[in-house]
């Protein structure tokens, strides 16, 4: 990773990969089964995003890793030739509770789809990635939903250190590909830093912060974020996952974090919610109902500038597919807006600047009824 520019801890640079360049801070619009939902991969491109997410645990079920493969890989599937991070599966099996069960080699479960058996390992994880063919691979992790017992927040941590270990020697020596390890340690600053630093002597090519965003208050996750950030190598790339409110964001670049991926702004798009400037607003709302003016006509993309609220707001109340889409469409093209700003205050030596003058916007809140 090469850093540009640095503001505090916040930094800016370029993450190089064999298909494009990706630039931090980044956010990774979520293509669960090979598709960003209600988006064109075209679009996806013109909005900003420079890489984008993929599911192990979802297209292992279906289509299947192997008939992926054959058609070409991932990329040439979903007709995205630039940058695709892959999860590793593991927090979607973790999160099926009754469906699953984990021992030291891995986890067995069995498929929300159909009912059937499957088993996840930390060498399986990466060879499903490796037939996915993507560009960035997390090695297989225990994710602990927090509030959790310490003891079991440790064990946890300790099998997924063992895990990382497997899941670096799986992946073996393969060029122009990279592999991030995944911190764990729940709420707890001394696992943290346990496990960032045994990760850090294994060796990856970047650095994941896992375990977070699972049910504790921001202050919790900003905390461990204090603490864990500056046990991590400068040189190489962190990621945040799954975190995606804006506040979040800005607030975790301001301690030095580069990427993020969230479904939100996808599946906020879906259930009628807009993100803006001005916060969320929620298009189901009358209020909207007789309004003729755009969601913010300031704004450079077609769906804040070009369409009435009182038009998004029947199409959302009218179950329309293109209500979801056209607000999908507005909150990744936010998202992104969102990145770039960043990206050019921490350049310019102003993100303080640029967060509060955000943060402003946030509060003040939508624009009065008409």
């Amino acid at each position: 990773m090469t850093i540009a520019a640095t503001d505090g801890a916040a930094r800016t640079g370029e993450l190089t990969t064999a298909r494009g360049v990706i630039r931090t801070p980044a956010f990774m619009p979520v293509g669960t089964a090979g598709t960003v939902k209600g988006m064109y991969p075209e679009q996806v491109r013109g909005l900003g995003a420079d890489i984008i997410l993929g599911n192990t645990y979802h297209l292992m079920l279906r289509p299947g890793a192997e008939r992926v493969a054959g058609l070409g890989g991932l990329h040439v599937f979903s007709n995205w030739p630039h940058p695709i991070l892959t999860d590793s599966g593991g927090f979607q099996v973790m999160s099926l509770s009754g469906l699953r069960k984990l021992d030291e080699e891995g986890v067995t479960f069995q498929s929300h789809l159909d009912g059937s058996s499957h088993r996840l390992t930390p060498e399986r994880s990466l060879e499903i990635q490796g037939l996915l063919d993507s560009d960035i691979r997390m090695q297989l992790d225990e994710c602990v939903r927090l509030p959790a017992p310490r003891q079991e927040v440790e064990r946890a941590m300790r099998m997924s250190l063992r895990w990382a270990e497997r899941s670096k020697a799986a992946f073996g020596a393969t060029r122009e590909r990279a592999l991030f390890g995944i911190v764990q340690g729940g709420d707890q600053p001394d696992l943290r830093i346990a496990s960032a630093e045994a990760l850090a002597a294994i060796g990856f090519h970047g650095y994941a912060i896992g375990g977070l965003a699972v049910g504790e208050p921001q202050d919790v996750m900003l905390a461990m974020l204090d603490t864990t950030v500056p046990a991590l190598p400068l040189d190489h790339p962190r990621y945040l996952m799954g975190v995606g409110q804006p506040d979040d964001i800005v607030e975790a670049v301001r301690r030095g974090v580069d990427m993020f991926d969230c479904v939100l702004p996808t599946r906020a798009g879906r259930h009628g919610v807009a993100y803006t400037r001005f916060g969320r607003i929620n298009m189901k709302n009358a209020r909207h109902a007789d309004d003729r003016r755009p969601i913010d006509e300031t704004m450079d993309w077609v769906p804040a500038r070009d369409y009435s609220r009182a038009y998004l707001h029947h199409l959302i109340k009218s179950g329309e597919l293109l209500g979801a889409m056209l607000l999908t469409w507005n909150n990744l093209a936010y998202y992104q807006h969102l990145m770039a700003g960043v990206r050019a205050a921490i350049a310019a030596g102003r993100f303080d600047d640029f967060v509060a003058e955000t943060k402003d916007g946030w509060a003040r809140g939508d624009l009065p009824p008409a």
